[in-house]
């Protein structure tokens, strides 16, 4: 990844090239404190009961933006989260505007360092929680070598009360009674997790909230049978090692060939017990929505079918849009919708509606708040606002017979 090339991109709206000033970070951020300080304050460590009226939810979030998880003019940057929450507000999709029909956790547990071990090695956790007191002394470290993932003094707190926003979603999804569908969990939380491999952080990722989730569905509430779907456009490469001789747990992720970690081989599909319960389809560059509503159609539907899953988890990374700096795919913001709707239809139809979206990457604020705010709109049933966002005067022709290739090749490898 060419990260330093991507610190001079904008990550406010396609195509202006300019820096985020620390004054202008520090005004949003102290805006945005001063706006949510009820859903920011301190969350309890005990999981909370199910009290809250989901019968007629269709959607249930919870937000958690590490605010002090922050480095300027970095892509991963506390500006994030807040410009989703404000997306939300400004087209209506939050509870003050829907009642019940969506949810917001203000209060949700804290994961604790046996969730995260769930996953990552306990050297690493308690490491990890050492480093803090460099990080404060200096403001902010690297904790990845020479590579991209950084912390700041509040950085492992933070990353706990991420995975634990995750998991406390995981626990309202859980709970539902059999004769309702729950709503559709969306963790809106950062430092994204899907490259943090059991050993360590990776690639702008701290814990890999996705697969502590997983581990947590299987132990707290017997859901043994685990979908993880990532369309983020870089291999979830953390994700895949974590579960890649694990048969309970099918690992599908869709990401641009040739990008950012350079893993996720189309051959790779797990090993041992677990040989066949991993899927990666790398996609050529140029990618879009073409190739991803046949992707899921001809890939996904069936690969989910067949393995008959007890809940749906889904690394959602909306850095594959077109304007987003760090890649180069081609989709939507009605891409984004599509995925959403059916994925949520596919939960419906394979395990009662069980399924909880994550945060992970999207780097263009506009792209990224405009393309969540759409699959809220999908969880609601409501009709897609793409083509009131979407400028396609960027598009071009996508690769339309190395996408064929691929698929061909993974149906062949998968027996689908």
């Amino acid at each position: 990844m060419e990260v330093q090339a991507a610190l001079h991109r904008s990550f406010l709206g396609g195509g202006v090239s300019f820096p985020l000033g620390p004054r202008v970070v520090s005004l949003m951020r102290s805006r945005f404190f001063q706006k949510h300080s009820t859903s920011l304050k301190k969350h309890s460590k005990v999981s909370i009961s199910c009290s809250l009226n989901e019968s007629t939810a269709k959607v249930i979030y919870s937000v958690a933006p590490a605010m002090g998880h922050n480095k300027e003019a970095h892509p991963e940057c506390s500006l994030r989260v807040p410009a989703i929450v404000t997306a939300l507000e400004k087209v209506e999709l939050t509870p003050k505007f829907r009642g019940s029909e969506i949810i917001q956790l203000q209060d949700f547990r804290t994961a604790t360092v046996e969730d995260i071990a769930s996953v990552h090695s306990r050297s690493y956790v308690f490491g990890l929680e050492k480093a803090m007191e460099q990080a404060s002394d200096q403001g902010f470290i690297h904790i990845e070598g020479s590579g991209p993932t950084y912390a700041t003094a509040t950085t492992f707190q933070e990353s706990l009360i991420a995975a634990g926003a995750g998991l406390s979603l995981v626990d309202h999804v859980a709970a539902s009674k059999v004769s309702q569908t729950p709503p559709i969990g969306f963790a809106l939380i950062r430092p994204p997790g899907h490259h943090a491999v059991p050993k360590g952080p990776m690639g702008f990722c701290v814990f890999g909230n996705v697969a502590i989730a997983a581990r947590y569905a299987q132990r707290a509430h017997g859901l043994q049978r685990v979908f993880i779907i990532d369309f983020d456009v870089h291999h979830g490469n953390g994700t895949n090692d974590a579960f890649y001789d694990d048969p309970d747990i099918f690992f599908l992720s869709t990401h641009q060939e040739g990008s950012y970690p350079g893993t996720g081989k189309i051959d790779n599909i797990g090993c041992g017990n677990g040989e066949g319960a991993t899927l990666n389809l790398p996609l050529a560059g140029g990618s879009g929505d073409i190739a991803m509503r046949t992707v899921f159609d001809e890939v996904i539907v069936p690969s989910a079918q067949r393995f008959k899953p007890d809940i749906i988890l889904v690394s959602a990374g909306y850095d594959g849009h077109v304007l987003d700096p760090l890649a180069n795919f081609q989709f939507t913001t009605g891409t984004y919708y599509m995925l959403a709707s059916n994925i949520k239809q596919l939960a419906k139809e394979l395990c009662g509606g069980r399924c909880v979206f994550f945060l992970e990457g999207g780097y263009n604020l506009k792209s990224l708040s405009d393309s969540v705010a759409d699959s809220f709109r999908a969880f609601v049933g409501e009709p897609s606002m793409a083509a009131k966002v979407d400028d396609l005067g960027y598009l071009y022709d996508e690769p339309s017979f190395k996408v064929k290739q691929a698929i061909q090749r993974i149906k062949h490898l998968h027996s689908l």
